[in-house]
């Protein structure tokens, strides 16, 4: 009896060891390290720009669909009453421009005739003035009566009133002039500003239209047609399925050997007689902690370096329906470019 907490303690450490190895491992050769993963794929958001009801999608989960694609639509019956509102306030607009611009010409038509008048004036006073001075030399020989050159010095006073007068309506049409053609400067601001508010309107109601931001397959329909979504709220998940790769892990006298675009093969367990080729795309430059699957307390405390394995895009173009994220499986991966694969690694699928 004194025996069994150690054979427990014996059976746990080779369990321990035995799931270690299970997540990574390296092969007879030094030069080729075998790691575990799962076939992932980038994943893109369709989302709402604006918040909205869900009047319609068009696409069901695993539809493979093409950028640009109308993929959903958000209801778009208030908004819609909101464009026919700033359409009339446009035209309102329109017309206080088109009633200004009238007004302008018309103060300026009357400027030109209040010109003409003032000229008349002036020619009036001119002659009156003249008159006046040949009177006023007559009455002093008795030519003629004192009586006449004062009417002509008056007739003088009253062409000087008139001129002035004329010059004073002439000067208040100019103020008038300016105060139409500011109504017309303010009548076109309104017409920019009732542009502007359409434009808006119509960018709102063009991205209430959700459209595919590239190939790829839709993953998820995250909502249903009736459901209000804030806005930046997702509606459909896409996956780009020209951008797949398997992430895995190594320590860092592994990773410090890896070079960017180094030879890698990846066996998944649904076929684990083909060896899909690929290159190594990324490797963190920041020490990580291992994955949850190692459940111990030893094996978190170690640091690993996360790794991508990128597959060629011409290969997944020419079996894009075969395509599909989540499968797990096994990434050799080539620590020199010398290196040998091992004989256990199946045949490679050519691109």
């Amino acid at each position: 009896m004194k025996k069994t907490p150690y054979i427990i303690l014996s059976l746990l450490v080779v369990v321990i060891v035995l799931t270690y190895l299970n997540f990574f491992s390296t092969t007879d050769n030094d030069d080729v390290v075998v790691s575990n993963g799962r076939i992932e794929a980038i994943e893109i958001g369709i989302a709402a720009k604006v918040a909205g009801r869900v009047e319609a999608i068009y696409v069901a989960e695993g539809e493979q669909v093409a950028a640009g694609t109308q993929v959903a639509k958000l209801d778009t019956s208030t908004i819609e009453g909101q464009l026919a509102q700033a359409k009339a306030q446009l035209q309102q607009a329109q017309s206080t421009v088109a009633a200004a611009n009238m007004a302008v010409a018309q103060r300026e038509s009357e400027k030109v005739a209040l010109e003409a008048a003032l000229l008349q004036s002036q020619a009036e006073l001119k002659a009156a003035q003249a008159h006046a001075r040949r009177t006023d030399e007559l009455s002093k020989t008795g030519a003629v009566s004192r009586q006449l050159a004062e009417d002509n010095e008056t007739s003088v006073e009253s062409a000087e009133a008139a001129g002035n007068a004329a010059a004073a309506r002439l000067a208040a049409a100019d103020a008038t002039i300016q105060a139409a053609k500011a109504q017309y400067v303010s009548a076109k601001a309104a017409v920019t500003a009732a542009n502007a508010a359409i434009a808006q309107i119509e960018s709102e109601m063009e991205d209430m239209s959700l459209v595919a931001p590239r190939d790829g397959r839709i993953q998820y329909r995250v909502v249903e047609p009736g459901e209000v979504v804030a806005a930046g709220g997702r509606v459909l998940s896409l996956v780009d399925l020209t951008n797949v790769y398997m992430t895995f892990f190594l320590p860092a006298t592994q990773a410090g050997r890896l070079a960017i675009g180094s030879d890698a093969r990846i066996v998944l367990d649904a076929a684990p007689d083909l060896a899909i080729p690929a290159h190594i795309s990324y490797v963190a430059d920041v020490a990580q902690f291992t994955p949850r699957s190692v459940e111990t307390q030893s094996e978190r405390e170690k640091l690993m370096f996360r790794v991508k394995a990128q597959i060629p895009q011409a290969l997944l173009a020419k079996h894009l329906d075969k395509v599909k994220t989540g499968l797990p499986g096994v990434v050799y991966v080539k620590l020199d470019d010398d290196g040998q694969w091992p004989a256990d690694v199946p045949e490679r699928i050519a691109e």
